[in-house]
This record gives structure tokens, sequence and C-alpha cells, in this order.
């Protein structure tokens, strides 16, 4: 898989598009020309990079300020996409788990100090990976993760924590090291095709961490095995825990898991031939083989990849992070349990921002390229789905396609997209 791309998913022909007008907006964030914006993300549908392309701005209240969809009709005929179009969103999936999870502590049947082990004892003599004279692989650049199996496994010094797994340091990881003996042996375990959640946490013990937990900021399935602990604090399966704190709670319809009855997905697509076509198995990569198959019937879910979600539904998770924890008049978080979300946690080096609770915080490089501003919330998912929130002017922006990989400078459809509709609020702000 393109490096690239994973980074993307934090952090994501010829012209065959049918396009709907874009929505006008209401006076509270002025865009004068939508139609330039619509012919941003019309180009990314026509230069093959993308089947599909739906965008929508929702202001605080859920009110629709835009909308455009562009849709490849030769790949996909006679299709409608809209806020209602049901999507895989991948690591969207993480920050609702997280945000659960930090529900659970509130009402004080976790503590984010606990040990994993405390609800996961199957993990309590987990190894980590080194190189063969004992130095952590994640130092290590990708030059040199080429010709560095054969490793060799020593104890973990550290008690993972369950504050470990919300910020990526527990030390798990996806098929997409580098290490070719460290990816094979994940995909050998196949995690998307475990039965449930006790064979899921047979087949991740049998997987080495890569490395010491609460050493490094490493990105994985971190926050898969965070909703296997919540499924064990609670005796509850993440789906119910979803439908009954979230979906029912704050009346948010289009965010669960397993397919809804009626409901067919978007096929999968890949430009990784630099031909966008519909990917085969094996092709999205990131855990092996094999991804998640959404059926009702299988009782897995992958608490860091493995939700569905609408535009709009997902629209409607974020507003409520933005409005301090509450959404439609009901309160979910605590305000200073949501300032704990979006605080500094890790990657706090980085010229382009940090990350919080899996919630990347823009710096000043975004309006200095003009593709937003510093202190946007964002984040997106593998297939290319993505969002942001401006905490400023209080609205928040959906992207949503399927394509596992883009070729460049497709890669830059979420900049371009945010720098386009900004260049216009700027404009309209006397700012430009």
């Amino acid at each position: 898989m393109n490096k690239n791309l994973l980074f993307f998913s934090l952090t994501i022909i010829v012209s065959f598009g049918m396009y709907t007008c874009g929505t006008p907006v209401k006076d509270s964030l002025h865009i004068p020309n939508p139609d330039q914006i619509d012919s941003v993300l019309n180009s990314y549908v026509d230069g093959n990079f993308f089947p599909f392309v739906y965008a929508r701005v929702e202001d605080l209240e859920g009110n629709l300020l835009y909308e455009h969809s562009a849709i490849n009709q030769e790949l996909l005929p006679n299709s409608t996409i809209n806020g209602d179009s049901w999507m895989r969103i991948w690591s969207m999936s993480k920050i609702v788990t997280i945000s659960l999870a930090l529900d659970l502590v509130e009402d004080g049947l976790i503590k984010l100090s606990d040990p994993v082990a405390k609800y996961i004892p199957e993990f309590e003599n987990l190894e980590v990976a080194v190189t063969k004279d004992g130095k952590s692989l994640t130092n290590l650049d990708w030059e040199a993760r080429a010709e560095t199996c054969p490793i060799k496994l020593v104890p973990n010094d550290s008690v993972m924590t369950i504050l470990h797994l919300i910020d990526h340091k527990a030390g798990f990881y996806y098929a997409t090291t580098g290490f070719e003996c460290i990816d094979s042996l994940i995909a050998t375990q196949n995690l998307p095709k475990a039965e449930n959640a006790q064979d899921l946490i047979n087949r991740f013990a049998n997987l080495p961490l890569i490395d010491h937990s609460g050493n490094t900021h490493y990105y994985g399935t971190n926050t898969t095995v965070l909703g296997l602990v919540l499924e064990r604090a609670t005796n509850n399966s993440l789906k119910q825990l979803v439908e009954e704190r979230i979906s029912k709670a704050l009346n948010i319809n289009g965010l669960q898991y397993g397919l809804p009855n009626g409901v067919q997905l978007l096929p999968r697509f890949t430009g990784r031939d630099s031909i966008l076509r519909q990917a085969e198995r094996g092709e999205l990569d990131i855990f092996g083989p094999d991804v998640p198959d959404y059926d009702p019937l299988h009782t897995l879910y992958l608490g860091g990849e493995g939700m569905l979600g609408t535009a709009d539904a997902y629209a409607d998770f974020i507003r409520m992070l933005l409005n301090h924890g509450t959404l439609n008049g009901n309160r979910f978080l605590e305000e200073s349990t949501v300032k704990d979300i979006y605080a500094p946690h890790t990657q706090l080096d980085s010229p382009y921002g940090y990350n919080g609770y899996n919630l990347w915080v823009s710096g000043d490089s975004m309006r200095i390229k003009e593709q937003g501003e510093a202190g946007l919330w964002i984040g997106g998912g593998y297939e290319c789905t993505h969002f942001w929130a401006d905490t400023k002017r209080k609205f928040v922006g959906i992207v949503m396609s399927q394509n596992n990989e883009v070729r460049a400078p497709g890669y830059d459809l979420n900049d371009a997209f945010r720098g386009a509709l900004y260049k216009q609020i700027w404009k309209s702000e006397g700012k430009n």
C-alpha cells in the first residue's frame, strides 16, 4: 500500500460525471460563488482520481450550508449519492469509539489509567518485536525496514493502559509497517475474519507489539483493542453501546455497525495501477488479505475501522463535539472531556499541528498554504472519507468517497476543497 495514502486517511476518467448544483448558504457563512467550489470537486472525478466525491458543510445547528455530488456515471451508472448514502468510514470510527470510552470514564465504569490486562488478561504477556540487536523498530526509516528481518521478541517493559490505546501508544499497528516479517504476521492472523470478539482477542494475542507500551505514537489497531476493552468492561457489544449511548441518546440516524436492511454498499475502488477500477481481494491491504464484511450477523465490531455511516449522520456526531458535548439539547460528554479530546497529546513536534485524542488540530501552515486555518479539527478514513470542524465559525465539513489508493495529485482533494471554500470565506470577511 502507498504509505502516503495511510497518512491521507488520518491525518484519503474520461469526463462522464453527473453533478448536482451547490446549495445556497446562510448569511452566517457566506460563499458568494459555490459553483467555483463545485468545479474543484468535479475536477477530481473528471480526472479519474475518484469514482465520486460527495461534500457537505453544516453549521452548528445542522443547517445545510453547502452540498455537492460529483459522480462518474461510467463507473457508477444510474447512481445517486447524497448525505444519506451509506459509506465505509474506516478510521473515522476511531473518534466515535474514543468518545464512547470517555463517556464510560465519566460514568465511572473505566479509568484512563486502567491496565488493558484488567479487562483483557489474554494480553498480560504480549511481547515486543525489536531488531536483532535489541533496538526499537519504530525509530528506523522506511529504507532500513526492508532489511531488518528477522526480528527478535522481548517482554513488554511497561503496563499498557487504556490511555495508551487512545493515544496510539499501546504498540498495535496495521499490516503496513514496512517490516515484511511483521506485516506477514498480521496478514496471517487476518483480523477482520475473526468470528467474534474472543476470536479477535486470541488472534491479537498471537502478534507482537511494535514498541513498548507508552513509548511511541504508532498509528494502528489500538482503537480496535479499545473497543474490545469497552465490551469487556460493560458486558455489551460495541454495536449495542453505540446504539444506546450515541444513536438513540442523541437521535443520530446513520451511524452504526452492520449493514442496514435493504442497503447495498458502493463498490470498493482502487487507483493503484494509475487506472481507477474496482479493487480485488487483497488490494485493500491494511489488515492483509481481507477487510471488514459489515454482515449484520457477523458479531465482530472493529472499533477503529468497522463502522458504517452517512455524511449527514457523521456531521451530526462532529457537531456534538463542536458544541462542547451536546446535540439536539442532549448532553453526551462534559465540556471538560471534549477539551481533553482536542488538547495537545501526541506529535507535539510536528510543524503542521498536533494530535489530540486521534483528532488532528491544524497549525499555521494550513493558512500559509491557503488550505484552511490553524485550529481546525481534522480526521479521515482509509477509503477517502474526511471531516473537519471550524471551531471559530462553528461549522463542519464532510468529504466522502470510496477509493483506497489515489494517484498523485488526487491526494490533494481535501486540501483543495477546503482551500476553495476558505478563499471565499476570507473574501467575504474582507481578509483576502
